[in-house]
């Protein structure tokens, strides 16, 4: 089973920015920058067909935030303890 959401990057071409890349239906990447993720600057890219109007979108967005914060405070965790 993959994961519901992924982490990726585009440092050759877009060093200043991070993605956050949506598995399930819809499928869709967010793209925000590095310094400011998820702070209402955002970027959705859909891969598949865009949901229809009464879809909880907002939601979406809501799960997505919660995923980037949880793994970038666990990525900083697992640094912290390398440092140790």
């Amino acid at each position: 089973m993959l994961p519901k959401f992924l982490i990726a990057d585009n440092s050759q071409d877009a060093p200043d920015n991070i993605y956050v890349v949506h598995t399930q239906s819809p499928t869709c990447i967010f793209e925000c920058g590095i310094d400011e993720i998820f702070v209402d600057n955002f970027t959705i890219h859909w891969i598949g067909p865009e949901p229809a109007d009464d879809y909880d979108l907002k939601g979406l967005i809501t799960l997505a935030d919660q995923f980037i914060e949880d793994e970038l405070e666990n990525q900083e965790s697992l640094f912290d303890e390398d440092m140790e």
